[in-house]
């Protein structure tokens, strides 16, 4: 004890009372975490308070999240690693290991008998209402037949140690168990940050775990396919572990999909992809059971896939895990678990788990009723919205509503004993505190048995004296150690030589979604950039002229105002009714185009419209991509809390906004191939450039003003188009229209010109896989030919040239409108030909499946 006798520990024995995983009986420190305290202490104090703040700094970084509904935080609450791990000795692992393949193996013969024969329901081992009464049994997917190695591929088994020093199952997760992704995280961070944390401890490695994932899923596909198509079905980006969902796309290599990617046809499953339909062979899904079929299941989801279970009843596509797998997450199976094993295994189980009555046989109905308050009641199948009923803190009145449900449905219940888990230490606010804890490891098929992953997820309880472990009530999590005796490396190798080769995928397997996304990525930074640059000039316009409430200013500054409207469309504004109001104190209107997320036009509403795609697309994007985006919104939202609304605070957060956009744009052609998306980003952005650029012409090239104004206008054309220098540097003169619209417009040597803009959409545009594939010319291809065109037979004379009163170039105007329309019909156009997603399919009969 007096080895660690500082003040790290000063308040951690204070209040001992639950087993606890450092201390023994006797208050002697478990030997199997000895040496990792002493690193904690050479380290001292104030080294653990900076190596907290750097983890926390390494998750925000790399855009670590999970997201939480209706969270004050933001829907992307950063994830919370603590610097203290969880430690498990190798000789107890090997216990557990044993557990849990146990009791994978034992779950899935269950779901095997659940949807086949069904005899542990006719020989009385489970009682039917336990399986029937449960959301989780799905009749559609009876008696469906599987090739799989095992009908169960993924298993995940929440574990905490029991009141006997034994670690016990407290829950079991088969739908679509999530944590790997994280534990993966977790171990690379502490890694990373804290190498000195593993001086002289061996801890077991994942790598070999990860191995048999990637190899799991290739051996799962139908027909022992060589090379088969293997995608991740996701909700999305709001679903609560989107992050993972990313991670382990990247960190495989395997496409994220949603369900517009995939599509039924002829008893298979496609991806749409821009040249055609690519056959699914294996889905790794995200997505929980009812949502999976539109048609024979939830016919109001739009997260699965219409047609979906008559696929898999055809053994044309592997689904992991099952459809249906959702009804082991039962609780009303855990009284019954260990004849369960008996009759399967003709063995007991090896870990144990908590001691459950369920309500529906009247002997143990009566127990429950009888010792009410010292129970945890929950129902068999209950949700995230439903609560499990601590009885002990229940009032009377609370207490015998609760009984009037048991009574009422009884097969709905069941009862556990009160069970205090173990508690380890958390490194809080300097010092260490004991916190309960939760582990959750993951078990993957592998030939006629299972892999089990060494480590795993521990999730730490918020409060001190919290009884809930739980990511959704703000807990933590810990890196999970496995210690050997046996020396290990420290180095993570998770290359894998897969037992086929795989070329390198092109645009051709990119998911529809994933390049609608990464086309209107291109085109809200486009438009982003534009409009940002517009407002730092009218503000420094407005500055310049020492603007102050209730005085308009010159004559420019109106105009200026004006044009602010026509190029971002948010109408009236400037130009409508009630503008006279808004040009003499222009500080509101423009507060409103750059704060307003809910109008159309606005740069807050661009912005965030491209952080949705921006999420949508995170398993492309590169970790520096996402520290930049991370600077832009803490950036923003810093902003916002501020509360300083002048000029000059509105100027500056431009400024710095400006030049991340331009940081995060450059970053993104590092991170992709330009065959494997990067071309749709590309003309995404320029084709909003160029529409933003007809826009800009359009509100300030084509009225004729007295030379001074002209000046004016032109400067500040050229100043929001980043082009000031280079004209300066080109012609050599006094600013005029003529030299303006040569370089803006004409110049097909200059990137940021309307010329070279149409000439790269039209390259670009070729390139698209879909003309190729018939021999045809698209009507993409045909209407950015048409623009070109009419740019090239442009004569800058006829431009100049004056309507009959003087006031304006409508030649200029024509031709300006025209493209306009060519660029609107080009994007649509191209968004008809390659993001075409098929209607809804509807189900003849509807069927209630409630959540």
């Amino acid at each position: 004890m007096t080895t660690h006798s500082n003040i790290l520990f000063q308040n951690y024995f204070s209040d001992f009372k639950n087993y606890d995983e450092v201390l023994k009986s006797n208050m002697s420190i478990n030997p199997n975490w000895e040496t990792l305290l002493n690193n904690l202490t050479e380290m001292g104090h104030d080294a653990l308070i900076s190596k907290q703040k750097e983890i926390d700094w390494l998750m925000d970084e790399n855009g670590v999240t999970y997201n939480v509904y209706n969270d004050p935080k933001g829907l992307h609450r950063p994830w919370n690693l603590n610097i203290v791990p969880f430690v498990i000795h190798q000789k107890e692992w090997e216990t557990v290991e044993k557990g849990i393949k146990q009791r994978a193996e034992i779950l899935n013969l269950v779901l095997k008998d659940i949807y086949g024969k069904r005899e542990l329901i006719k020989k009385g081992i489970i009682p039917q209402e336990v399986i029937f009464a449960h959301r989780g049994f799905l009749r559609q997917c009876d008696q469906i037949q599987y090739k799989t190695a095992k009908n169960l591929l993924i298993y995940s088994s929440d574990l905490a140690r029991g009141p006997d020093g034994r670690m016990w199952v407290v829950n079991d997760r088969t739908q679509a168990p999530s944590g790997m992704g994280y534990a993966l995280e977790n171990r690379y961070s502490m890694s990373k940050a804290l190498p000195g944390i593993f001086k002289d401890i061996n801890v077991k490695q994942p790598s070999g775990f990860f191995y048999d994932f990637n190899q799991m899923l290739i051996d799962s596909a139908p027909q022992n396919k060589e090379n088969p198509n293997i995608v991740i079905l996701t909700p999305g980006p709001h679903n609560e572990t989107y992050f993972e969902h990313s991670y382990l796309s990247s960190f495989l290599g395997y496409p994220l999909v949603t369900g517009d990617d995939l599509v039924v046809r002829s008893g298979k499953v496609w991806m749409k992809s821009l040249k055609e339909l690519k056959q699914v062979d294996v889905i790794l899904r995200r997505v929980d059971d009812v949502f999976m079929d539109p048609l024979e299941l939830r016919e109001d989801s739009y997260l699965g896939v219409a047609g979906l279970l008559d696929v898999i009843r055809r053994q044309n596509v592997s689904i992991i895990n099952p459809i249906g797998s959702g009804i082991l997450e039962n609780s009303g199976l855990i009284p019954f678990m260990n004849n369960i094993c008996k009759y399967f295994l003709k063995e007991n189980l090896i870990l144990p788990q908590i001691a459950s009555w369920w309500c529906g046989q009247e002997k143990e109905r009566n127990y429950v009723l009888d010792n009410l308050s010292n129970l945890v009641v929950k129902r068999i199948d209950r949700s995230n919205r439903e609560s499990i009923f601590f009885c002990e803190f229940l009032d009377n009145k609370a207490l015998e509503s609760l009984k009037k449900e048991i009574i009422s449905s009884p097969y709905g219940f069941v009862a556990q004993e009160k069970i205090s888990f173990s508690t380890a230490p958390d490194f809080v606010d300097g010092t260490l505190e004991p916190r309960k804890v939760m582990c959750r490891t993951f078990a993957i098929a592998k030939h006629d048995s299972y892999s089990i992953m060494p480590g795993g997820l521990v999730r730490v309880a918020a409060e001190r004296e919290n009884l809930f472990v739980s990511n959704q009530r703000g807990g933590v999590s810990k890196d999970f150690w496995v210690s050997t005796d046996e020396k290990q490396t420290n180095i993570q190798n998770y290359a894998w030589d897969n037992s086929f080769k795989i070329r390198i995928s092109d645009i051709n397997d990119l998911p529809s979604n994933t390049a609608q996304n990464l086309f209107w990525s291109g085109r809200y930074l486009g438009r982003a950039l534009v409009t940002a640059r517009f407002l730092r000039t009218v503000l420094n316009r407005m500055s310049s002229e020492q603007y102050n409430e209730g005085i308009t200013g010159s004559e420019n500054l109106k105009f200026l105002l004006q044009s602010l409207t026509h190029i971002t469309y948010t109408f009236p504004g400037f130009v409508g009714k009630g503008s006279d109001a808004l040009l003499k104190n222009p500080l509101k209107e423009i507060l409103s185009l750059m704060l307003d997320q809910d109008r159309m036009g606005s740069f807050a509403q661009t912005m965030s419209s491209f952080n949705n795609s921006y999420y949508s697309l995170r398993n492309l994007w590169s970790k520096d991509m996402w520290r930049v985006f991370d600077g832009i919104q803490k950036l923003w939202l810093k902003f916002e809390d501020d509360d300083n609304y002048s000029i000059s605070a509105l100027t500056k957060i431009l400024d710095r906004i400006i030049t991340r956009i331009i940081a995060f744009m450059s970053l993104i052609e590092e991170s992709i191939l330009v065959q494997q998306g990067l071309l749709l980003y590309f003309i995404g952005l320029q084709t909003e450039q160029a529409m933003m650029n007809v826009s800009k012409c359009r509100s300030l090239l084509v009225f004729n003003h007295n030379e001074q104004l002209q000046y004016d206008i032109l400067e500040s054309l050229l100043t929001s188009h980043e082009s000031l220098n280079i004209y300066r540097y080109s012609y050599r003169s006094y600013l005029n229209v003529e030299n303006v619209i040569q370089l803006i417009l004409l110049q097909s040597d200059y990137p940021k010109s309307l010329t070279y803009q149409l000439r790269r959409i039209q390259k670009d545009v070729e390139r698209l896989p879909h003309s190729k594939a018939t021999g045809n010319i698209t009507e993409c291809e045909t209407l950015i030919a048409e623009a070109n065109l009419k740019i090239q037979q442009l004569n800058i004379k006829s431009l100049l040239q004056l309507n009959n009163d003087g006031s304006l170039r409508q030649n200029l105007d024509n031709c300006l409108s025209e493209l306009s329309d060519l660029l609107h019909d080009l994007s649509l156009s191209i968004s008809d030909t390659y993001f075409n997603h098929s209607h809804q399919q509807t189900q003849l009969v509807n069927q209630n499946f409630p959540l």
